[in-house]
């Protein structure tokens, strides 16, 4: 009995197991090792969005990221006198919200749920510990992100000429 885990402790074992088994065959997890992981799922949850819910506001605390299993959320800005605008549709297996790396951890932009959305939110502050702690995982982690960054800013600068490119 002395030796036996707990069935919380093996309720929590399997509940990160499962997340590991989701969070593996990802894009932006591809080549992580079974350590680093490991580390990613202690810090992941599943969550779930219903179609017009927001994930996120403008000047929330950037408490993490996203991982999209299912579903299409939009990354929108207040563009004054014309309502939202959005900068960016992400959609299966792709992340977003890099915040949570930066002081002083605050969101720059809206998420919003265009359809239903299942996803793994991955808790920043304990991703930061991890980071801390593990410099090459830490180091592997910003570079995954500078990625993203880089494509959100591309994203960015193709809508903006959409947008004020054309003469009329």
């Amino acid at each position: 009995w002395m030796n036996e885990k707990s069935s919380t402790t093996q309720r929590a074992e399997k509940g990160m197991d499962d997340l590991k088994r989701i969070i593996a065959p990802q894009t932006f997890f591809a080549g992580l090792n079974e350590d680093a992981l490991d580390l990613v799922a202690g810090c992941a949850k599943n969550v779930r969005y219903e179609p017009g819910e927001f994930l996120f506001k403008r000047g929330d605390a950037a408490d993490g990221f996203y991982l999209v299993r299912h579903g299409r959320v939009d990354l929108e800005i207040d563009a004054p006198g014309s309502g939202p605008l959005v900068i960016e549709t992400i959609e299966d297996d792709e992340v977003f919200g890099y915040a949570w790396l930066f002081p002083p951890y605050e969101r720059s932009y809206d998420a919003h749920a265009r359809t239903l959305v299942r996803a793994v939110h991955m808790d920043g502050e304990c991703l930061r510990r991890k980071c801390e702690d593990d410099p090459a995982f830490g180091y592997d982690m910003v570079r995954r992100f500078a990625r993203v960054m880089m494509h959100q800013l591309e994203s960015t600068r193709l809508r903006l000429l959409d947008l004020y490119g054309k003469s009329t």
